[in-house]
């Protein structure tokens, strides 16, 4: 089965991303189509990422960075939790994954974004970043609004339709996830059946 991390996009105190992430993986525990896993980023202390060499080239000497791509490199796609900061995503988030290139090669992701516009200009932003590493990313993403998830743009109570979003993003994920598997098997009759 195929294994799913669920990536939070946000360490700053006061963050609803930790939150956000756990009531998604309540929703995809109800399915029996892959596993999940939260993998928060705060957790690993990322300093900014400073390497005189792009993880492209080769890993990591750095025990800090050597942890988060050995973790990030357990899974099979990813759904990333997104915060839209001034109409991005966070630098938390573009911090991790500068730490990235192999591990995510090849796998594919979803999003969970949030923040006034839904976190669609994040999402975007991350579409770009994640195509340069080489991960195929579904069209169906979940946009929750400060203005109708989160009572007085603090309490995250999501509306009566996003589950169905999230639910609509994971249909999408998992088929691309076994997709790519195909893919970094090298088994392409697979893939393109």
């Amino acid at each position: 089965m195929p294994k799913i991390a669920i990536i939070t996009g946000s360490t700053r105190e006061g963050r609803k991303s930790l939150e956000v992430a756990q009531w998604v993986k309540g929703i995809a525990d109800q399915r029996d189509d892959a596993t999940y896993e939260i993998v928060d980023t705060a957790d690993f202390n990322l300093p900014v990422w400073d390497a005189p060499m792009s993880p492209a080239w080769g890993p990591s000497s750095d025990p800090v960075a050597t942890k988060w791509a050995d973790k990030i490199n357990e899974f099979d796609g990813y759904v990333f939790v997104v915060a839209e900061y001034n109409h991005s995503l966070t630098g938390s988030l573009k911090n991790a994954l500068d730490y990235l290139y192999n591990e995510l090669n090849n796998k594919a992701a979803g999003f969970v974004g949030y923040g006034s516009a839904g976190g669609a200009r994040a999402i975007e932003h991350l579409r770009g970043i994640l195509s340069e590493q080489q991960v195929a990313h579904v069209r169906t993403a979940a946009g929750l609004s400060l203005f109708h998830d989160f009572e007085n743009f603090t309490t995250f109570t999501p509306s009566q339709g996003a589950p169905a979003q999230v639910e609509g993003m994971l249909d999408q994920l998992i088929p691309w996830t076994r997709a790519m598997a195909a893919v970094r098997a090298g088994d392409f009759a697979l893939a393109n059946a």
